[in-house]
């Protein structure tokens, strides 16, 4: 109601109520069908709520057809999408080819590309994956970089804030995580706390 008026009453026949117990299921319900594809592709699917993933494990001398089979698979689930009115996002799409600095100089920087429809996919050195950053050779260096610059680009925020008496305290903080990091990183963060 709004200024002593309601809007009509109209019946919905697709659809689920916002925060509605059966909207997860329903979801689960409705994308199975992509477990379905990926299997018959011999591809692995990891799916949290509406973020998936699809790899595959293999040697380095067969990255051109685990690039071709990975093609297939997101083609034919592009096909069920718009069968069932949804839309593959390629811009939302990111390839991560995984391995050691070693197998990568071997390779030679010649990395396949995944072509879907009109758009084309290049490796990337690393992705997010559910808020973690994950390098193409498997380290944590990135990520604790990341991790480190925003919690103390919080902390400088947090300093702003706080007056004078509290000041010791934050101190003591500051020394505690210095005192427990890789040296090199502490040299970082240290040089970014005091930007």
């Amino acid at each position: 109601m709004f200024c002593g008026c309601t809007s009509s009453i109209i019946c919905i026949i697709c659809s689920v109520l916002q925060g509605s117990a059966l909207g997860p299921l329903l979801f689960i319900t409705y994308t199975v069908y992509v477990e379905a594809v990926a299997e018959r592709h011999d591809v692995f699917l990891h799916a949290f709520a509406d973020d998936t993933q699809i790899y595959l494990h293999g040697r380095r001398v067969d990255t051109a057809s685990a690039a071709a089979q990975l093609e297939r698979c997101i083609t034919d689930v592009g096909h069920w999408m718009s069968a069932n009115r949804l839309k593959l996002n390629t811009d939302k799409a990111e390839l991560l080819w995984v391995g050691s600095r070693h197998s990568y100089s071997q390779q030679g920087g010649r990395l396949p590309v995944l072509h879907l429809g009109h758009d084309s996919i290049e490796a990337r050195d690393h992705v997010r994956l559910l808020g973690v950053t994950l390098s193409s050779d498997l380290s944590l260096d990135r990520h604790a970089n990341i991790v480190s610059a925003t919690s103390f680009y919080w902390l400088r925020q947090l300093r702003r804030c706080v007056l004078d008496s509290h000041w010791t305290r934050i101190q003591r903080l500051h020394t505690f995580m210095h005192s427990y990091r890789h040296a090199s990183t502490t040299a970082m963060l240290y040089y970014y706390y005091y930007i």
